[in-house]
């Protein structure tokens, strides 16, 4: 079953834009929507339950087909900060880029994800 949308699509692209036009000075609120709808849009795209991305505070999901955990922390956890997430989804930021300069931590044999970066062109 896919994931249920919490951030209306439009409301989505419409904070996206609001933060690829100044990132730097972006509200919070305008960042956490932002966030939430591209892992929203990741787990649509890659549905599964093998990795699991974080960007605290603002959220987390599940993605990529494979062995699925039930209990206590993920094999495969991805880490990092809003700025972080926003600029390799924009494109501005390379996954190995974000891994090389500790911006982004990533443990577990499914976690590199470089495939599924960009999510649009800032």
């Amino acid at each position: 079953m896919p994931p249920r949308r919490r951030i209306d699509p439009a409301q989505g692209r419409a904070a996206l834009e609001g933060w690829a036009r100044d990132p730097s000075s972006s509200p919070r609120t305008t960042t956490a929507t932002a966030v939430r709808y591209l892992l929203e849009e990741l787990s649509l795209a890659h549905p599964g339950n093998s990795v699991e991305f974080r960007v605290p505070p603002f959220g987390v999901t599940q993605f990529v087909e494979g062995p699925r955990h039930t209990r206590g922390t993920p094999p495969n956890v991805v880490e990092t900060d809003a700025a972080t997430f926003l600029a390799i989804a924009g494109g501005t930021l390379s996954w190995a880029e974000a891994r090389e300069s500790g911006r982004l931590s990533a443990s577990g044999t499914r976690t590199d994800l470089a495939e599924f970066f960009p999510l649009f062109r800032a």
